[in-house]
C-alpha cells in the first residue's frame, strides 16, 4: 500500500518517540528472557523442574521453554527461531 497522510508536527514526534521507546522495550525485554535463562538453566541442574516447565508452556500464550543439554532456553511464541 502507498499513500501519503499529513499530521501535526507534535503528533510525528510523539511517535518517532513511542519506536525508540518500544525498540528499548524490546531490548530490555531481551536480556532479561536470557537472565532467566541463565536462572532456570541453574535449577535444571539442580532439581527436576522439567513437569513445571511442561505446565509453564501448557498454559503460556507468549513462551515456550526448553530444555537442551541442561541448557534453558526461552522463545517468544511470535519470533521463534
Amino acid at each position: 500500500m502507498t499513500g501519503t497522510v499529513t499530521i501535526p508536527l507534535k503528533d510525528f514526534d510523539e511517535l518517532r518517540e513511542a519506536k525508540s521507546k518500544t525498540d528499548e522495550s524490546r531490548v530490555n525485554l531481551t536480556l532479561a528472557a536470557k537472565e532467566l535463562e541463565v536462572f532456570l538453566s541453574f535449577l535444571v541442574t539442580r532439581e527436576n523442574i522439567q513437569e513445571y516447565i511442561d505446565e509453564f508452556n501448557r498454559q503460556s500464550q507468549r513462551s515456550t521453554i526448553s530444555v537442551v543439554d541442561g541448557r534453558a532456553k526461552i522463545a517468544f511464541n511470535d519470533t521463534k527461531n
